[in-house]
């Protein structure tokens, strides 16, 4: 149904750094970047696996908590995410492991950003 989603980060380069790590399990890399100034500090980093589908960038910082759930190919990918973000700096927010209560298969991680966004990582599949 989407086609993209981005939002402003209040530290760019430490957003996509974090980025960089956490998403690196589920084979999602930087695939685009637009930058707007010479130093390099002003600009967007797209993220995806063929496109960009999820992108940061500078700008006023969002108020609130944003949601956001990345596909994962298995429970092992689920778990390596939770990992690999919990090593970049992220905050944990609910470990890996089945969440019954959205249906009998969905097994997701959540990990808070820096800025406090929560990042999901989740699979439907049975193991």
């Amino acid at each position: 149904m989407l086609d993209h989603i981005g939002f402003p980060v209040s530290d760019f380069a430490r957003s996509k750094a974090f980025y960089v790590k956490a998403l690196a399990p589920l084979g999602v890399r930087i695939v685009m970047e637009v930058v707007l100034s010479e130093d390099g500090e002003d600009g967007y980093a797209g993220f995806g696996i063929e496109r960009p589908h999820f992108w940061i960038g500078t700008g006023k910082p969002l108020v609130g908590r944003l949601h956001v759930a990345f596909a994962a190919k298995c429970r092992a990918d689920v778990r390596a995410f939770y990992e690999a973000a919990i090593a970049a700096g992220g905050v944990d927010n609910g470990g890996p492991g089945l969440r019954p209560h959205y249906h009998e298969n969905y097994y997701g991680a959540f990990v808070l950003d820096p800025d406090g966004h929560n990042i999901e990582a989740v699979n439907h599949l049975p193991e």
